[in-house]
């Protein structure tokens, strides 16, 4: 099966859009350690994940890059990631404070304390800010990943500019330093799993 990596930006959206990539965040994201931390209920967990993770979807298709990939003939996502170039002031999602109280429910608290800690490890100076990578998880392992770090990777060491992201389980932590990311820093949730904040300098 072959696979094609389409570059979104803003203009250009279409056919893709905001449902779509949500959905394929929600799918491969929301059992995630963090995600069942933020939610233990799984049935209040995955009937919120679409709207949670759409928050974040807009706000990077209005001020940031998304990256998806499509299997060849049917068209299905398979593949998204969503960057911000932290190069310039991006304001915060529209109407933030909200629409997380909506989507979170009782996991608002929490929902807070989690930004809380990932403002205070984000670092400072010029960087693009790795928001979201997510695989469909029937397509997890064929490297789809890679292939969609690879296409900003590129950009990124060209122009000169560092990245930085954070891994919310040893899978991906191992995959981010494969691609040149080092850890910097170890996010300890009150009662919940490690979050790994990782630095990539810009390679020759």
């Amino acid at each position: 099966m072959t696979y094609a990596v389409k570059d979104l930006v803003i203009r250009d959206l279409a056919p893709v859009g905001v449902p779509e990539i949500s959905d394929l965040i929600a799918v491969a994201m929301r059992d995630t350690p963090t995600a069942r931390w933020l939610e233990p209920d799984t049935e209040l967990r995955h009937r919120s994940a679409d709207d949670y993770f759409a928050i974040f979807v807009e706000h990077a298709l209005r001020h940031g890059d998304a990256y998806t990939m499509a299997e060849g003939g049917s068209g299905r996502l398979t593949g998204v990631a969503l960057w911000f170039p932290l190069t310039t002031v991006v304001p915060p999602p529209l109407d933030y404070d909200r629409r997380l109280k909506e989507v979170a429910g009782d996991a608002y608290d929490r929902a807070c304390r989690l930004d809380a800690a990932l403002d205070a490890e984000h670092p400072t100076g010029d960087h693009h800010y790795l928001a979201f990578l997510a695989v469909r998880p029937d397509q997890q392992g064929r490297g789809l990943g890679s292939t969609l770090l690879r296409r900003h990777h590129r950009r990124l060491d060209a122009a000169g500019i560092p990245a930085y992201l954070e891994a919310n389980d040893p899978r991906n932590r191992d995959l981010y330093l494969r691609h040149g990311y080092q850890v910097r820093s170890v996010i300890d949730l009150p009662d919940g799993p490690p979050i790994w904040c990782m630095w990539r300098s810009p390679m020759e």
